[in-house]
């Protein structure tokens, strides 16, 4: 650079800054593409073999039938949690996993964790203690669903690793540095310590893949990334022969807030049930054969609806302006218009901005669905469904215009 003024100097600076920046947007963007692209491909065949599945258990089978669907969910459920589990590792590494930080009761946290796992106790024969049932509550800075997605996959991990009618200890307390520390520690055969730092490794599962205990070695690798993505420390303690602590810490919060009233879902609206068969137009607008099929399977339960599909954006829009239905499902991933596309073409129409619009679909970024809900979707499902969810959102959308009817009539 020599014989170049200093403003030339800063200016040749400011274009390679810039250039520097374009280019890791550039690469940030391909990675966000490729992990929503990647989430779609591989939920997509999964919504079938589960939703297929589900329908299936929900009749009346022989024993031998009911096993066989039994092995067909605890297989493609297994897979869809590897699924997930390897898609949260990727966007945590790719920068791109959204947390949101707030102050949470940690006995909250805590209870939902024992409810969850409790069942899993029960069949093991494990007994669950919580050590800090007597202290005062504490607040902490978390995502409150990683949280509990985390403590989650420490308390299973406690009760399947444990030995028959073991002990699975759950504690808390404040240490020093404004933090509070989580304990979940079990009565197990414990770790070698030259094996602890294994632990986090993404598919090591210390030789448990040989014991016939279930797990896909990537829980504790993601519940590191997910924890220290929180500001938080995940660390473990382990005694050969008498059991293994994992804690957590994570920085206290000052101020409490007070505990969220969680709404339970309830059951199917008796005036839904009980409308008039073909009472109310759904439109599905899906390109995947399979999952359209496995849509009108679902909603032929529901003799008050009456179904209508297209498999292109286009045409689905040509139907939403000509039958004006109830409801729209409605896919991402379209081979003409992509989702976002139409909704805002159907939120522009006079004709069809009425419409509820439930967005059906693989991709399973939160940044997507943020998007999604943010252009205008009532609601969004991702695939594989869950039969009775989705079955549930249908109905109340459906209960919510039988009211809007009966208000103004």
């Amino acid at each position: 650079m020599a014989g170049l003024s200093f403003s030339e100097v800063l200016l040749q600076l400011e274009q390679l800054i810039a250039e520097r920046t374009t280019k890791i947007a550039d690469a940030s963007r391909a990675k966000s593409e490729f992990l929503s692209r990647m989430s779609h491909e591989l939920r997509t065949p999964l919504n079938a073999i589960l939703g297929f599945a589900q329908l299936l258990e929900m009749d009346h089978l022989t024993s031998e039938q009911t096993e066989s669907v039994e092995q067909i969910l605890k297989a493609g459920r297994h897979l869809l949690d590897l699924i997930n589990e390897v898609l949260d590792i990727a966007r945590i590494e790719a920068g791109r996993l959204a947390v949101s930080i707030e102050s949470v009761s940690v006995k909250e946290v805590i209870q939902e964790g024992l409810d969850l796992v409790a069942p899993l106790a029960v069949a093991r024969q494990i007994q669950l203690k919580v050590e800090a049932a007597g202290l005062s509550d504490r607040f902490i800075f978390v995502d409150r669903q990683r949280l509990k997605q985390v403590l989650l996959n420490l308390l299973s991990n406690a009760v399947k690793y444990n030995r028959p009618g073991g002990t699975v200890s759950l504690s808390y307390a404040e240490v020093e540095g404004g933090r509070l520390r989580i304990n979940v520690s079990d009565t197990g055969p414990g770790i070698p310590t030259d094996r602890l730092g294994q632990l986090f490794i993404p598919f090591e599962r210390l030789g448990a893949e040989q014991t016939g205990i279930e797990g896909t070695g990537l829980g504790l690798a993601l519940s590191k990334r997910l924890v220290e993505a929180m500001r938080g420390t995940l660390g473990v303690e382990s005694t050969t022969g008498k059991g293994s602590t994992f804690w957590m810490e994570f920085p206290l919060s000052v101020e409490e807030r007070p505990a969220e009233q969680l709404s339970a879902e309830g059951p199917r609206p008796v005036e839904v049930a009980a409308a008039a068969r073909g009472a109310f137009k759904v439109l599905y607008i899906e390109d995947n054969l399979s999952n359209l099929e496995l849509i009108q399977r679902l909603l032929s339960r529901r003799p008050e609806i009456k179904l209508l599909s297209a498999m292109q954006g286009r045409l689905g829009l040509d139907l939403a302006r000509e039958h004006r239905p109830d409801l729209i499902l409605l896919d991402v991933h379209l081979p003409d218009v992509p989702g976002m596309e139409m909704l805002r073409l159907l939120g522009e129409d006079p004709k069809t901005r009425h419409i509820p619009v439930v967005v059906v679909s693989a991709d399973a970024l939160p940044t997507q669905i943020k998007r999604m809900l943010d252009a205008g979707a009532h609601a969004y499902l991702t695939k594989p469904l869950e039969v009775r969810k989705f079955l549930d959102v249908v109905d109340g959308a459906l209960a919510e215009i039988l009211k809007k009817r009966s208000a103004s009539s």
